[in-house]
């Protein structure tokens, strides 16, 4: 075939297919979903967090049931009971989710289920040697060869664990290593990665899709999940967009631009989509001033005024996630001052910060980057989730009153609008995006007994969808039109570009330059992240080497020179 005819033009044969798909809880989340995934092709599915990509995921990789419908495997029907029955047939799936253990190492979490054994009878005794030179082989696949697979993963980063992750499910494939229990486990058929390079780096990035194309000629049905379209218009034959739980389109890539994909994702054409209104930006309201811990924060100074937003950029390791936590008071400074305004108007004055207490009492908030870890407590319900440290509220008698709590959740509800069952609904099982939106909403609500005066955003948009993204955008240009002070942290220098007044770069643990909007360029702020790297690590970042970053989208940018300062071990924002 010639090699310019795209691969869509005669499907292989349906792998796997569902037919009128859809699940409910106490209301309809997917909707009779038909599809179906052929051999040695990449599937995109896309869709506003909440339109159901998770759900049907969940269902074809047996993690739970479909309540209508049906699904055949290879001609033959499939109605996976666990995850488990679902990858012995050949269906597995990466999730955005790790699904690994810190305290064991890479090699015990490969090969968790089904660990090598030596002696006599091959029980109870653990072949440490086969297990650690089957480990090698496994992390090979991913780009994983210099770590060591007795190290504990808790202690990896997470684009390294994400790695790990996709590792062990190639594992016992074809192409990818045997399998210690003598290959049980059925040939790949099916993999869906969701949302697999959230956190990796450009060399990652490209060493998952060299693998993707090694899977893709074996004749394995992928589904891809991701929101950044541009990695779709690479690696995917066909798209299918659901929305609000229903599948509105599926056509060939080479069809769709990416404006018209997120057009069917949210429903109406977005135009020029950021719109953060009219504001006045006031005088200072937040000063820090030589702020310092170790080397992860050295020397920093800035200012924020009543109704700006002032984004934080940075490569991985710059200190940014360290800088919110000192103003937060989660972290103890070693030098310098945060200084803030007793009122409208008046010259910041020295504050004592030494515990988020202290930062919560004087109305400054965090909205953390770990919302799973640090944000929410998952298992919980919507209502204890956004009353939160701020139980007085709807307490009587140091009793939570029901009812109160309620009405304050569903208050946030409404305002953000989260796709929720309602207030009992656990958290866990909310979509990313809503989840952030909990985040927020809880310090919406506190802001009813407390003033939120400086907000600090650490990479609030992380791992949510396009519609999502701008629903965020918008209550940042609300919070900073009443007069607060916002601070954005972001890896997205594009995202950082469309909503910021100024941006401070950080390299190195220093903030290198800050720029206006009539001053910065996407050039500017790259070569500001490079600022306070150390000499010899300048030398490597080569002019001829650095990528063409007025051709690329702000992220995608940053995440080719992400790589040049990325560490085994992994480091904070």
């Amino acid at each position: 075939m010639d090699a310019n005819v795209p691969d869509v033009v005669s499907p292989a044969p349906a792998v796997l297919t569902v037919t009128g798909v859809g699940k409910t809880y106490e209301q309809p989340v997917l909707a009779d979903v038909s599809l179906a995934l052929h051999a040695g092709e990449v599937l995109a599915l896309t869709g506003e967090n909440g339109a159901g990509k998770s759900t049907l995921s969940k269902i074809v990789s047996g993690l739970t049931a479909p309540s209508a419908g049906s699904m055949t495997l290879m001609g033959s029907p499939y109605a996976p009971a666990s995850r488990r029955e679902a990858e012995a047939l050949g269906v597995r799936m990466v999730m955005q989710e790790l699904n690994l253990l810190p305290t064991l190492t890479v090699a015990e979490n490969l090969f968790l289920d089904r660990l090598p054994q030596s002696g006599p009878l091959r029980f109870g005794w653990i072949d440490r040697k086969r297990l650690r030179e089957d480990a090698r082989a496994a992390m090979a696949q991913v780009g994983l060869e210099a770590i060591d697979p007795d190290t504990p993963v808790g202690e990896l980063g997470i684009g390294h664990q994400q790695l790990v992750e996709i590792a062990r499910n190639l594992i016992g494939s074809a192409d990818g290593v045997a399998d210690p229990d003598g290959g049980k486990r059925s040939d790949m058929r099916v993999l869906i990665l969701d949302e697999p390079t959230a956190m990796l780096t450009a060399r990652e990035v490209e060493l998952l899709f060299e693998q993707i194309a090694r899977l893709k000629a074996r004749g394995v049905a992928l589904v891809y999940i991701s929101h950044r379209l541009e990695e779709l218009e690479r690696i995917a034959q066909r798209v299918a967009v659901l929305r609000d739980g229903k599948l509105v389109r599926v056509d060939d890539m080479a069809n769709l631009t990416p404006e018209r994909i997120v057009a069917l994702m949210v429903g109406r054409e977005l135009g020029e989509r950021i719109d953060l209104g009219q504001r006045r930006i006031g005088a200072p309201l937040l000063k820090v001033d030589g702020l310092t811990r170790a080397k992860a924060v050295r020397d920093v100074s800035f200012e924020v005024r009543a109704g700006e937003i002032f984004g934080v950029s940075g490569l991985i390791g710059a200190g940014r996630t360290e800088l919110m936590r000192l103003i937060y008071g989660a972290d103890r400074m070693e030098r310098g001052t945060v200084a803030l305004a007793s009122t409208p108007g008046a010259a910041p004055e020295p504050v004592q910060i030494g515990s988020p207490a202290d930062a919560v009492r004087l109305g400054i908030a965090l909205i953390t980057e770990d919302r799973k870890g640090e944000g929410l407590l998952l298992p919980q319900p919507l209502a204890a989730n956004v009353t939160l440290g701020n139980v007085g509220a709807v307490s009587r008698y140091g009793v939570v009153d029901a009812a109160r709590e309620n009405t304050l959740a569903r208050t946030q509800i409404d305002a953000l609008r989260i796709r929720t069952s309602g207030p009992a609904q656990p958290v866990g099982e909310l979509s990313g995006g809503n989840q952030q939106k909990v985040v927020i909403g809880r310090w919406l609500a506190r802001d009813i007994t407390q003033a939120m005066r400086v907000v600090l955003f650490d990479e609030p948009t992380r791992g949510i969808d396009v519609g999502a993204k701008f629903d965020i955008y918008a209550l940042m240009g609300a919070l900073a039109r009443e007069g607060r002070a916002l601070v954005v942290v972001s890896s997205d220098l594009r995202e950082l570009m469309l909503i910021c007044d100024r941006i401070g770069v950080m390299s190195a643990g220093r903030m290198t330059a800050i720029y206006g909007r009539d001053e910065w360029s996407q050039d500017k702020l790259l070569a500001a992240a490079f600022a306070g790297l150390r000499a010899e690590d300048a030398l490597v970042a080569d002019a001829c080497d650095l990528p063409d970053v007025a051709s690329l989208p702000g992220h995608v940018a940053t995440q080719k020179l992400q790589e040049r300062n990325d560490d085994p071990r992994g480091s904070a924002s």
